[in-house]
């Protein structure tokens, strides 16, 4: 497991209420997508509130347990014990109806009766999941960031990398010169591959997770050649989230 990984572990049995905080800032809006889509309208979303803080519970007592050799990544690990948190909570609601004379809920496997559980019964991840828990840490990155360069420098990088406005738009927008638009750019740039490395650490489980910043074109070597497709790569990234927020919220 990396080290940072392990340090945040660390945090999180501490009862650090900051990395609490961030896993349910960074994860609880996946988890919640999550779990309203496995239980299919048949619970009320102050049951899926509950039961992302208590997957995220689960998953802080259970992450310095994992064992890496068995390939399984951070998201594949995160959806596993949202499923069986949720599994719990069926199996307890079929207590009551059973007990009650009434037909009890499913949550059975196979693609007929759950798409996105395998025929065992296992989670099954798919691309959308997937894209949803790396845009996360991306936009964690990026919240860090925000906190750190001010909101000034941000504002700049925000309107220049993450809306793509020219260098000269940006600089009459904010009254400056563009050469202070991409001084003030390359300071944030520096300080988000940092963010980067920091939060992609955090949860790097296996090399897989580790390498979906080299994949997704977001190398954090600072290596000048490389920044006009880094800030695009980023760019991207948050345009996505964006969309995939106005899709939840519409």
């Amino acid at each position: 497991m990396h080290e940072l990984t392990t340090h945040f572990v660390g945090r999180l049995r501490s009862r650090d209420p900051d990395a609490w905080f961030e896993l349910w800032e960074t994860f609880g809006p996946i988890l919640r997508a999550q779990l309203a889509r496995w239980g299919r309208g048949r619970i009320g979303q102050e049951t899926v509130q509950d039961l992302s803080q208590e997957t995220l519970t689960a998953l802080a007592g259970a992450i310095d347990r994992h064992d890496p050799s068995k390939g399984a990544k951070f998201s594949t690990w995160l959806l596993a014990i949202a499923k069986y948190t949720l599994s719990d909570e069926m199996d307890r609601r079929n207590a009551l109806k059973r007990g009650a004379g009434k037909r009890p809920l499913s949550l059975s496997g196979g693609t007929e009766d759950d798409p996105d559980m395998d025929v065992e019964g296992g989670p099954r991840p798919d691309v959308d999941y997937e894209a949803a828990v790396f845009e996360a840490k991306v936009d964690a990155a990026l919240r860090q960031v925000e906190r750190a360069a001010g909101f000034a420098d941000f504002e700049v990088y925000r309107q220049r990398v993450l809306e793509g406005r020219s260098g000269r738009e940006v600089g009459e927008a904010l009254g400056t010169s563009e050469a202070t638009i991409s001084r003030k750019a390359a300071r944030v740039r520096d300080l988000l591959r940092e963010a980067l490395t920091q939060v992609f650490g955090r949860y790097a489980f296996t090399d897989e997770d580790w390498d979906e910043l080299t994949r997704n074109g977001l190398e954090t070597s600072p290596k000048k050649a490389q920044d006009a497709a880094f800030d695009e790569a980023v760019g991207e990234v948050w345009m996505r989230a964006v969309r995939r927020r106005r899709q939840a919220s519409g």
